[in-house]
């Protein structure tokens, strides 16, 4: 069996050589921005990111719709409270103004006893 041969600097540089042209040969082989394929695939990236843009542009109105009826529903549950609160004044200020009369009565009922003594 023979030793390991250290490369030398010319088997060196030969093969430096050969790999940018492998290099070089590698990049022409790639096919240009006017080829069919490339040009196809372009498209359909393109297809896809308008597609993308659509989806995202409705997801925004379905959100945008979502939190219109979110604010509606708010706002009727804030004039239901309202309403339920003013009704509450209204009927508290009803009771107020019955008791007293009822203690008007009674009042003017005492009156009228203490005066027939």
């Amino acid at each position: 069996m023979r030793g390991f041969k250290e490369p030398g600097f010319a088997d060196r540089q030969k093969a430096a050589q050969q790999a940018r042209q492998s290099i070089v040969q590698k990049f022409k082989a790639q096919p240009g921005p006017d080829d069919p394929e490339v040009v196809k695939r372009r498209q359909e990236r393109e297809a896809a990111a308008a597609r993308r843009e659509q989806q995202r542009l409705e997801r925004e109105v379905a959100k945008a719709e979502q939190k219109r009826l979110e604010e509606e529903a708010k706002a009727a549950e804030a004039a239901r409270l309202a309403r339920e609160a003013e009704e509450e004044a209204a009927r508290l200020a009803e009771m107020e103004a019955e008791q007293k009369a009822k203690r008007d009565a009674r009042y003017a009922a005492r009156k009228a006893r203490g005066k027939k003594k």
